[in-house]
This record gives structure tokens, C-alpha cells and sequence, in this order.
């Protein structure tokens, strides 16, 4: 049973995808390159490390950013920190992070290196996580909230020629090729037990939060994940503005009390 005692108070947690201001019409999710709070992509730390990681100039960024990826899921070490707010910088400090801190640490880069970011928000379901907590299930929140999230990237030239500026946005589910090229490739889903985080199982298999995907091994941890989402809220330029709007997955004294405990347990310890 997972608990609704943890969760911020008063936060409604439902999608905004029109733009009252404007009868009605579709907001308008831009992303950008600037630095946040939390993607303090300026400090010294982050720059850095942008430069040690950036390719060439012409160089695809979806290889910078695999690259990057790479780079975080051997040198910040997992585990299992309730502060979704801290800013990049800090967790380079620390040389740990959890699943999101880590997704953050891509985002700075991205951003440093000229790649506009934007983050979904998707309330998962609690029990997504018991395997890792299976004897605290009780204190599991009933709520996580999570920012996944997406990159802009160049249209490919292609006939007739795209309008100035057109761009795709790249899901970090398909940073390492398409939902179903990775649901094939062996291994089966991601199990949300052991060392692998989400953050590291998005190079080996699918992470499909809206159920499209089509190939997945049978017998294992399924690739499809979307009976997990509660809530899809759309997407927020940054995950600055979406916990700024719909606040962090435990309520501040939660997270005084868990940080010190949790924001040094290794994943899958």
C-alpha cells in the first residue's frame, strides 16, 4: 500500500493544455537553451564538463548527447535522493544523483551546447517502485512525479524544404533508436529492481510511457509502462517550471527527514 501522507498539500495535479489567456488554444511548449535553477548549465562544474563532452561543430547532437548519457551513467553514481530541485552544479559536486538529478545533468548539457530542452511531466503510480522498496512499501508515496525529458533537434533536410527553423523533439526514450528497435533487443523491459535505474536501462530497452510500443520480449519485465501513469500534465519549458507548478514528489518535510538517509543509498543496494 503506498502513501498519500508524503505528498506536497494542495497541489492539483491535472494537465494544462490550453492557454486560457487565448481562448482556448494549444499552449505553446518552446523549451530553450537558457539556464534554470537546476540547469546551472553557467557554473563552472557544468561548463566544463559541456566542453569535455561537446563534438565537433557540424557533429550530430543525438551522438553528443548519447556521449553525454554515457559519460553520467559511469561517473555520477546512482542512488536514491528525494531532492528533485537541486541544480546540476551540486550533484557534479557530489558525484551522485538520483534518476531525475541525473536526467537534469543531461538536460545542462544539452542546453550548454546548444540543444533546447523541455521536460513531460507524468505522475507515475507508487507501486511502479515496491521491487525497490519491498519491505517499506507503506512509506512508497502513492504519487511520483516525474520530468522526462525531450530535445529539439534539426529537421533532416528533406523535399520539399522545411520552413525556417522547423525542429523535431527527440523523447530521452528514443535517444538510443525507436521505442520498438529497442523493445527487440534482448534483455526484456526494465524491472525497476537491482543497479539499473531508469536512467541507464534508456540505452539498453524501451521505456514506453504511452503503451506504442509493439515488440518486447515475452516471459520479462514488460517494455510497456503506460497502466503506470496516473497523469500526463504536458509539457513545461524546464523542470523548473513544472515542479515550480505542480511542486516535488514528497512534501518538504518528507524530504528533510529522507535526503540525508536516501541521498547516500546506492540504487539497487
Amino acid at each position: 500500500m503506498t502513501s498519500s501522507l508524503l505528498r506536497p498539500r494542495g497541489r492539483i495535479r491535472t494537465a494544462t493544455t490550453t492557454d486560457p489567456a487565448a481562448a482556448g488554444t494549444p499552449v505553446r511548449v518552446a523549451g530553450g537553451t537558457e539556464p534554470t535553477r537546476i540547469l546551472d548549465w553557467r557554473e563552472p562544474r557544468v561548463t566544463a564538463l559541456a566542453r569535455t563532452l561537446e563534438l565537433p561543430a557540424g557533429a550530430d547532437p543525438v551522438a553528443s548527447l548519447r556521449r553525454a548519457h554515457s559519460w553520467i551513467a559511469t561517473s555520477v553514481r546512482p542512488v536514491y535522493s528525494v531532492q528533485d530541485e537541486r541544480p546540476v552544479s551540486q550533484v557534479l559536486r557530489l558525484g551522485r544523483g538520483s534518476c531525475s538529478q541525473r536526467l537534469a545533468v543531461l538536460e545542462a548539457v544539452a542546453r550548454a551546447t546548444g540543444t533546447a530542452t523541455r521536460v513531460r511531466g507524468l505522475v507515475v503510480d507508487g507501486a511502479f517502485w515496491y521491487p525497490r522498496f519491498p519491505r517499506l512499501r507503506h512509506l512508497v508515496p502513492d504519487q511520483v512525479l516525474l520530468a522526462w525529458p525531450e530535445f529539439r533537434l534539426p529537421e533532416p533536410a528533406v523535399e520539399p524544404e522545411p520552413e525556417p527553423g522547423a525542429s523535431r523533439w527527440l523523447t530521452v526514450s528514443e535517444l538510443f533508436g525507436g521505442l520498438d528497435e529497442r523493445g527487440a533487443a534482448p534483455g526484456g523491459g526494465f524491472t525497476n529492481a537491482g543497479p539499473e535505474t531508469l536512467f541507464e536501462a534508456i540505452s539498453r530497452t524501451a521505456i514506453d510511457w504511452d503503451g506504442a510500443t509493439t515488440l518486447c520480449p515475452t516471459g520479462g519485465a514488460p517494455c510497456d509502462l503506460s497502466a503506470y501513469v496516473l497523469t500526463d500534465l504536458g509539457h513545461f519549458d524546464s523542470r523548473d517550471a513544472l515542479f515550480a507548478r505542480h511542486g516535488q514528489t514528497l512534501c518538504p518535510l518528507a524530504r528533510t527527514v529522507a535526503e540525508p538517509i536516501l541521498g547516500r543509498h546506492a540504487a539497487g543496494a
